[in-house]
């Protein structure tokens, strides 16, 4: 939580008065959905490789180990594909509306922007981000900005409901309050995020959600652009928009920093049918009762990893969460690669070598990449892959395409799995999920939360054919 010279810093910054290309129907608002343009791609493809996977290990670390503290119509809106691994939307927020670009991440839940003219930004000087462009949302040009109060309920959403502790200048049910809600810090894997809690509008063509809960950052570690937080808390986009559930078909990375753009759709009308074409496994509760930070995730009932056809053999307390919260599988679009605990890791790595027995590791690119195992295919007319397959409660199965799970190195003449570990021995089931389903596995997928019915769909569909 926020320090008191923290909180008197970013008072320096705020000032405002206390008191996009999309489409909709009734129903639903669509949104153009792209990978996120935060670095400039290398022109070395091991240095790529070792960020994003760097990266996807700093994310698990966040996810599996963060504080426990930290009916509208159906919407559609365009997301992009970003080369440091992420998808980006377009929001506009106030009035007249401002927009923003935004991380799409379903393993977060605060919708926060950047704030005031004087945002702060450490190490983001990435290459393709010139630090003086970066949109700012500028509140007191907004007539609908309103500072949230230290006793709006919406501010317990943050910190809970232990905040009044926090509101030393406020009196039990006083009426007359005016001091603010405290100023929030957020980790993420690869940075932080700290400001003020705003209620502004949420402004989409034909549809405005008033008094949305934003977050108004001042200062930010490795975060240039704001993040859409999907997750499970009050905060959320979809708990504050009362969707009934949401669906997006992330493009390949290889469209990475185009002008091509996919669509995410928010629902809110209510249904009991199955999208034609999908298959659905139940989403699972976290039993952990006192770890507000996990419940926040979308748990999904991993209950086979397949191999080629063969089951590889994972221990069942690294598919089911204990009562502490750790195990179990989520799914995050934040993430890049797909994350394995080390035992499991290990297991499916395993399974690899003996189906891809004939081929040798490629140990110098394993090193240079961050990635393992990799092999050498440059010598043979064609190459074998097995089949990789997850299996969910109730049988759904997702065969993932080739590309989902083994990338060509270039040059090299190797291919490497796209699933990464940590480099530690730590003990056999560590804070946390034991397997994060990331964005690379989820490419060319129609994927649907359906928060109405508590389960995941999904489909193998073309993602690029209308790009």
């Amino acid at each position: 939580m926020a320090s008191t010279h923290i909180l008197c810093f970013l008072c320096l910054f705020f000032v405002i008065p206390f008191s996009s290309s999309s489409s909709s129907t009734p129903n639903t608002i669509t949104i153009s959905l792209s990978p996120l343009p935060t670095t400039q791609p290398s022109s070395d493809e091991f240095e790529n490789l070792k960020v994003v996977s760097s990266a996807t290990r700093n994310r698990a670390h966040h996810l599996k180990h963060r504080n426990s503290n930290s009916k509208p119509p159906l919407v559609k809106t365009q997301a992009y594909p970003r080369s440091y691994g992420g998808y980006s939307i377009h929001l506009n927020f106030g009035t007249p509306p401002q927009t923003f670009p935004f991380v799409l991440d379903t393993g977060s839940s605060l919708v926060w922007l950047p704030c005031t003219s004087r945002y702060l930004c450490s190490k983001c000087s990435f290459p393709k981000i010139d630090l003086t462009k970066i949109p700012k949302f500028i509140p007191k040009n907004s007539s609908s900005s309103k500072i949230v109060g230290c006793q709006n309920p919406k501010c317990s959403w943050i910190f809970g409901s232990d905040v009044q502790a926090r509101c030393q200048d406020c009196k039990p049910n006083g009426r007359n309050c005016s001091q603010i809600c405290p100023a929030y810090i957020i980790q993420y894997g690869l940075g932080s995020t700290a400001g003020f809690l705003l209620l502004e509008n949420l402004d989409f063509p034909g549809k405005i959600v008033p008094d949305f809960l934003v977050g108004c950052s001042i200062l930010s570690t490795r975060q240039p652009a704001g993040i859409a937080g999907f997750g499970r808390g009050p905060e959320s986009l979809p708990s504050q928009m009362g969707l009934t559930r949401f669906s997006y078909c992330l493009l390949p990375h290889r469209f990475d920093d185009s002008s091509k753009s996919s669509e995410l759709i928010l629902h809110s009308a209510s249904s009991k049918a199955k999208t034609n074409g999908f298959s659905y496994a139940p989403f699972q509760s976290n039993p952990s009762a006192n770890n507000s930070a996990f419940r926040q995730y979308y748990y999904i009932s991993l209950r086979k990893v397949i191999v080629g056809g063969k089951q590889v053999k994972i221990p069942h307390k690294m598919l089911q969460p204990d009562s502490q919260g750790n195990g179990g599988c989520i799914v995050d679009s934040g993430s890049t690669f797909t994350f394995m605990e080390k035992p499991v890791f290990d297991l499916v790595a395993q399974e690899f070598g003996r189906q891809m027995g004939n081929y040798s590791r490629a140990r110098d690119v394993e090193a240079q990449s961050g990635l393992t195992p990799c092999y050498v295919i440059s010598s043979k007319k064609s190459a074998y892959f097995p089949e990789l397959t997850f299996q969910f409660k109730g049988g759904a199965k997702m065969v993932l395409p080739l590309s989902n799970y083994f990338s060509l190195v270039g040059k090299s003449g190797a291919a490497c799995l796209t699933i990464v570990s940590d480099n530690g021995v730590g003990p056999a089931v560590a804070a946390g999920p034991a397997i994060i389903l990331g964005n690379y596995q989820q490419q060319d997928f129609h994927v649907e939360y359906d928060l109405e019915n508590n389960r995941l769909g999904f489909r193998p569909q073309s993602c690029s054919k209308n790009a």
